[in-house]
């Protein structure tokens, strides 16, 4: 097995187990000790500190990854590539700390009501965006190297089990809340540093400058691809972090951390999701390679059935137990009820319409994926600005669900306009009809005594009515064959 395939391999397993435990952290633990605000002011830390390293390292992660191979040059310190990796994001750096500084009146008035919580940690943020500069670059320069499994670790792994820990000790009364924003600052911040020492223990710590990374490929075509990698970039994080930036701003700390807690337990209808991209992407580039439509028509529809039938039962699941999670934090969060629940309808119909970005981003055309993320990101926006004012933290769920199903129908009316291809069969009917019986029979069960012993019926009402109709339909062909070998057994 090759160094790619094991780290593949590392990175998979390594991937799943953080997102086990990211949810953990941000939708159980955190909650049940941190109040509302105290969470939100971590999450708008963090947030502005991602975009404001983003911004200073003008793409340079993507680009460090695209043109690593014509530095590579182990006995030669690859010409000088880390320095110049490094060297031109840290004068950024300087130039977005400047403005960072000098707009510190207008960001701290645009959070009015909580600039005394957020106020003392404004230089703190500043110091979290550098390590989180550094560490991206670092991880961009791993990537080229064909280590990934030991940064994956540490930001899956490692970082959520530190961040549990300090939770842990807030939460018995070990740490004052300001010792526990410095702690949750300083073990993001620490990753920077393990990752220093990991590449001096494997020799690639290469930090003296040379001339020659100036001849190897022009600075200019290395700053065009950045400009292109940042508005790619950007977007990505516009998209998933200005909800509860806005929500914090527009409203307050309380709010976002009311809806960032619903935020995550509406992740983890997107875990199947993630799995299966990750074996879509490369058997959609083959696809695309060898111009077999017929085949990529075929794994299109089956793949948006898959995702449907698991978005559909996951979504019922998390949604009609809400009053279970829930139970498990402070009472201040359960106002993230109505959030959770048009979140997990914008993810299962981001989930249901298929592997449309997907086809987008390997195909010829695939420039016109910066375009819808561009437009998504703006889209985002905009809806914040607009429905935070009257419908508060409800408002910014009711935003993501529009930009995701108004961006979803462009990418498949694209995908279908043109190549011809369109993700849906007369099955996804049967599969939604079956979920809505489902769904029913769930509801109908009684909130009983115990919050838990209401979340084991529902749950098994749910999994019986929802497995009996999809085989008695035979939505599912897939499963047929499997069905057919447990008969065989059986007899």
């Amino acid at each position: 097995m090759g160094i790619v395939q094991r780290q593949g391999l590392r990175n998979t397993v390594i991937s799943y187990f953080g997102l086990g435990l990211g949810f953990v952290n941000t939708a159980l633990l955190m909650p049940r000790f941190l109040a509302s605000d105290q969470v939100g002011l971590t999450r708008v830390l963090l947030s502005l500190a991602t975009i404001y390293a983003q911004l200073a390292a003008f793409g340079f992660a993507s680009a460090g990854i695209r043109f690593f191979p014509y530095f590579r040059n182990r006995e030669a310190g690859h010409q000088g590539f880390l320095p110049l990796l490094l060297g031109l994001p840290m004068l950024g750096f300087a130039v977005i700390s400047l403005a960072y500084w000098l707009g510190r009146p207008l960001i701290l008035a645009a959070y009015d009501a909580d600039a005394a919580l957020l106020g003392p940690y404004y230089g703190w943020c500043a110091l979290l965006a550098l390590f989180t500069l550094l560490y991206s670059l670092q991880d961009a320069y791993l990537k080229g190297l064909y280590h990934t499994a030991f940064s994956s670790f540490l930001q899956e792994v490692l970082l959520r089990v530190l961040i549990a820990g300090v939770t842990l000790a807030f939460g018995l009364g070990y740490l004052t809340f300001h010792q526990f924003v410095l702690a949750y600052i300083g073990v993001n911040s620490a990753l920077t540093l393990l990752l220093t020492g990991y590449l001096a223990y494997i020799g690639e710590l290469h930090l003296r400058p040379t001339r020659a990374a100036l001849r190897v490929r022009p600075v200019r075509e290395l700053l065009s691809f950045g400009a292109f990698a940042l508005l790619s970039n950007i977007s990505g994080t516009v998209i998933s972090s200005i909800d509860a930036l806005m929500v914090g701003s527009k409203v307050n700390l309380k709010a976002a951390g009311v809806y960032t807690t619903a935020f995550f337990i509406s992740t983890a209808l997107t875990i199947p999701f993630r799995s299966l991209y990750k074996i879509a992407f490369p058997l959609l580039a083959d696809y695309w390679k060898e111009q077999d439509m017929a085949r990529m028509a075929d794994f299109y529809r089956r793949t948006t059935r898959l995702n449907t039938v698991l978005g559909c039962y996951l979504a019922l699941g998390i949604g009609l137990n809400l009053d279970f999670i829930y139970s498990l934090m402070k009472p201040e969060y359960a106002a993230g009820t109505t959030i959770v629940w048009i979140l997990l309808a914008g993810r299962l119909l981001d989930g249901i319409t298929g592997v449309n970005g997907l086809i987008v981003v390997t195909s010829p055309r695939y420039r016109f994926d910066l375009v819808f993320n561009v437009a998504l990101a703006a889209g985002t926006v905009g809806l914040n600005l607009l429905l935070i004012p009257p419908l508060g933290m409800v408002g910014a769920a009711w935003a993501a669900l529009l930009a995701l199903t108004s961006i979803n129908v462009a990418r498949t009316w694209f995908v279908w306009h043109a190549y011809r291809l369109q993700p849906f069969d007369g099955r996804i009917p049967l599969i939604l009809g079956v979920a809505a019986a489902a769904a029913l029979a769930g509801w109908l069960v009684p909130a009983l005594h115990s919050f838990f012993v209401t979340m084991v019926l529902r749950s098994a009402a749910l999994t019986l009515v929802y497995a009996v109709g999809l085989l008695l339909t035979r939505a599912v062909p897939e499963v047929q064959p499997l069905l057919q070998k447990l008969r065989a057994r059986l007899r």
